[in-house]
């Protein structure tokens, strides 16, 4: 039991960081979530395992996760301008914001990044800026979606986990008690 407490607790903690990872560049958010299920899943399968079907559950959500973040950072950047140049310089801008300036630097970057290069292929200054906080906006909204999309991950997980005591203590059934037969003597005297 304690074994299975542990795992749990060690899978959740691989989860949070998971999430985290929705936030900070360079840690797979999502992935390492599916690959904590599925870890535990394998490990701990037939004593307290989520089951597959769980697992599956788990799939879906990262896959729209994925999903959500490629199609809020396409229609952000879309909606106020920003062309495939824009798109590309947003993501360079958040590699470079990263390593430079980290925490601004996730925001600054991808600016910096989409302006710069929709600027040095053509548009003016204007159009370029508003380019640039499109590809701010559709990132953070890509984020939010990615964000939600794990913390239900791991509600999930913590719920159809949780380590049920009552199925892993197998507590031996005392033998039936089986009551010997009396036998009455009688004490009559024959005449």
């Amino acid at each position: 039991m304690i074994e299975l407490w542990t795992g749990y607790g060690i899978v959740l903690l691989i989860m949070f960081i998971g999430v985290m990872g929705n936030l900070i560049p360079g840690i797979p958010g999502t992935p390492l979530i599916l690959a904590g299920a599925v870890g535990h899943q394998i490990y701990f399968a037939g004593q307290g395992g989520v089951g597959w079907s769980w697992v599956a559950v788990l799939m879906i959500f990262g896959l729209l996760a994925l999903g959500l973040d490629y199609l809020a950072t396409l229609l952000g950047a879309k909606k106020l301008g920003a062309t495939w140049k824009g798109m590309v310089g947003a993501v360079l801008g958040v590699i470079v914001g990263v390593f430079v300036f980290p925490p601004i630097g996730l925001v600054v970057g991808p600016f910096v990044g989409a302006m710069g290069f929709e600027w040095a292929f053509g548009r003016k200054a204007p159009e370029a800026a508003k380019a640039g906080m499109g590809a701010v906006i559709g990132m953070a909204l890509g984020v939010v979606g990615k964000l939600v999309c794990s913390v239900v991950m791991v509600s999930l997980f913590a719920f159809a986990a949780w380590p049920n005591a009552s199925a892993l203590w197998i507590t031996p059934t005392p033998p039936p008690v089986v009551e010997s037969p009396t036998t009455e003597v009688s004490n009559t005297a024959s005449d």
